[in-house]
C-alpha cells in the first residue's frame, strides 16, 4: 500500500475527532450570559401615623372602629410593601400588603398600636424593614392615654450574659401624654415574676444573677392619671 493511501485515513480520522470536539470553530464554547442581578429594595420611611402620637385622623366607623390611612416615603428598587401592625394590648399582628406607599386599614379606637413596613421588590428574596413607630389610635371620650408598653433596652430579650454578680436593668417608655410617674418591676425567676421594686422613678434597676439561671422580668409605667401598662415578659439567661 501506497503512504498516500496509509495517510488518507488518518487524516480523515483527525478531521472527524475534531469536528466532533468542537474544534471546527463556532460559538459552541461560548459562556452562556448570566442575568442581570435584581437589586435589593431600600427602607422606607414612616411618614404617618406619627411616632409616639394619638391619631386623630381618619374616619370614624362606629365607637369601637376606625379608618385610618397609613403612609411612608417610597423607597428605591421596590415593587410593594407589605405594613406589619400589631395590636399592643392583645400583641396579635396583621399584614396588610400595598402596590403602593400608602394603604388605609381598620383599627380598633382607643387602642395602642405599633407599625413597620417591610419593602420587596420582584425577582429576589431580599426585603428591607423600615424604622418602627408607636401611636394611640383615638377614642371617644378619652382624655389621658395610659403609657405605652416599656420596652426592654438591657440585657436584650433573649439573650445570655456573663455572671457578674449583679446585673443593671434597663429600659425605655413613652407617654402620648408625657406624664409617666414611675414603674413597677417584677423580676425573678419564674414566668410569673414577683414584684421586686415598686414607684422607682428611674427606667433602670440593679439586680442580683446566679450562674445557670434564667430570669424573667416585666416593667409596669404608671402615669399622672394613674394608668397603668404592664410591658411583655422578658427573659435572658446567665452563664
Amino acid at each position: 500500500m501506497m503512504a498516500s493511501q496509509r495517510i488518507a485515513p488518518l487524516l480523515a480520522l483527525a478531521l472527524f475527532t475534531l469536528a466532533s470536539c468542537g474544534g471546527g470553530g463556532g460559538n459552541g464554547g461560548d459562556p452562556e450570559p448570566q442575568p442581570t442581578p435584581v437589586p435589593a429594595p431600600s427602607a422606607a420611611t414612616l411618614v404617618f401615623p406619627a411616632n409616639n402620637s394619638e391619631c386623630t385622623e381618619g374616619t370614624v366607623i362606629n365607637d369601637n372602629q376606625s379608618r385610618v390611612l397609613f403612609q411612608w416615603n417610597a423607597s428605591q428598587n421596590t415593587d410593594s410593601y407589605q405594613v406589619n401592625l400589631r395590636n399592643l394590648n392583645t400583641n396579635t399582628t396583621a399584614l396588610t400588603n400595598s402596590n403602593t406607599n400608602e394603604v388605609e386599614i381598620t383599627l380598633l379606637r382607643g387602642v395602642p398600636y405599633e407599625w413597620f413596613v417591610t419593602s420587596r421588590a420582584n425577582g429576589t428574596n431580599e426585603t428591607a424593614t423600615s424604622a418602627s413607630w408607636r401611636f394611640y389610635n383615638a377614642g371617644p371620650g378619652v382624655t389621658n392615654y395610659a403609657p405605652f408598653p416599656p420596652q426592654a433596652v438591657a440585657p436584650a430579650r433573649g439573650s445570655t450574659v456573663q455572671a457578674t454578680g449583679t446585673l443593671e436593668l434597663q429600659w425605655s417608655a413613652s407617654d402620648i401624654d408625657n406624664d409617666i410617674t414611675g414603674y413597677n418591676v417584677y423580676y425573678g425567676t419564674t414566668q410569673s415574676p414577683p414584684l421586686f421594686a415598686e414607684n422607682i422613678p428611674d427606667a433602670f434597676q440593679s439586680v442580683q444573677i446566679l450562674s445557670g439561671e434564667t430570669y424573667y422580668w416585666q416593667i409596669e409605667a404608671i402615669d399622672g392619671a394613674g394608668n397603668r401598662t404592664l410591658s411583655e415578659l422578658f427573659a435572658f439567661q446567665i452563664e
